[in-house]
């Protein structure tokens, strides 16, 4: 089969299907894994050069509707007849439900079956992990930084939050995306500042700029140097990766509640 993606979560079940060489094409964000850095580059996953994907003569075009504005991707694959799924979800179980559908789309269904097994038991690790942890701190995961978004109640992220031992500090929430202010962070005071800006690289967040925003030096996560600059790449995206990112936020939550345990 010839197969696009045109989101870098889909890329990301490809690979965790063991099925690179499908691939023929992926959007401009597509990162991971290494082998994909060498397939022609259809633009960014908000406005993807159809006319591009359709001179690949796919068989298969694995399209998203995970971020606002995808819409117009899929209105261009149907004006070009061009065979296409699409995938968008918002929990958990619904990225394994989806690892299961692209191993039935790509004709793999039993390995979609064994992967997605394979995914919800190191979730389910976690879980008994975070259940025997004596403190549940509160995070605040920073999506982009002006105006503000954060993932609230229906997101992976809160379920992210508490599988390492805290919570979503915006699960109270009822949209999968939030936009707030720099007050309304400062009252709810987070213990933790998770900066995940999406589609910015690590090394180009800062987290002084967030100390410079009135008020902010009297938050907790402030006050204590709670403040992480993660990879988006581990969080942002509705990936079977999320795996590895909770893994790394439950060593740092871990960490911290030994640390305290010690003073």
């Amino acid at each position: 089969m010839r197969i696009v993606s045109i989101c870098p979560s889909n890329t990301e079940i490809i690979a965790y299907l063991g099925k690179v060489e499908l691939l023929v094409g992926v959007d401009n964000y597509s990162d991971y894994p290494e082998e994909v850095h060498s397939l022609p580059k259809l633009g960014p996953d908000l406005s993807i050069d159809i006319e591009k994907v359709e001179q690949l003569n796919p068989d298969l075009v694995l399209a998203s509707l995970s971020v606002p504005g995808m819409e117009k991707n899929i209105e261009g694959l149907k004006e070009k007849g061009l065979p296409y799924i699409i995938l968008n979800p918002n929990s958990i179980e619904e990225i394994a439900n989806d690892i299961r559908t692209v191993g039935n789309a790509i004709s793999v269904p039993e390995i979609g079956i064994k992967k997605a097994a394979e995914f919800l038991e190191e979730i389910h690790f976690y879980k008994e992990k975070a259940a025997a942890r004596k403190t549940t701190p509160s995070l605040y995961w920073e999506w982009w930084p002006k105006p503000i978004f954060t993932p609230g109640n229906p997101n992976w992220l809160t379920e992210i939050s508490e599988l390492a031992g805290g919570y979503n500090l915006f699960a109270t929430e009822s949209s999968a995306s939030v936009q707030t202010d720099w007050n309304e962070v400062k009252r709810r005071n987070p213990d933790h500042i998770c900066m995940v800006w999406v589609g910015v690289k690590e090394e180009k967040m800062n987290p002084e700029l967030l100390k410079k925003r009135p008020g902010w030096k009297s938050i907790k996560a402030v006050t204590e140097n709670q403040i992480h600059v993660l990879e988006e790449s581990l969080y942002c995206r509705p990936s079977p990766r999320l795996a590895e990112g909770l893994a790394k936020l439950s060593a740092l939550l871990e960490e911290e509640e030994l640390n305290q345990e010690k003073t």
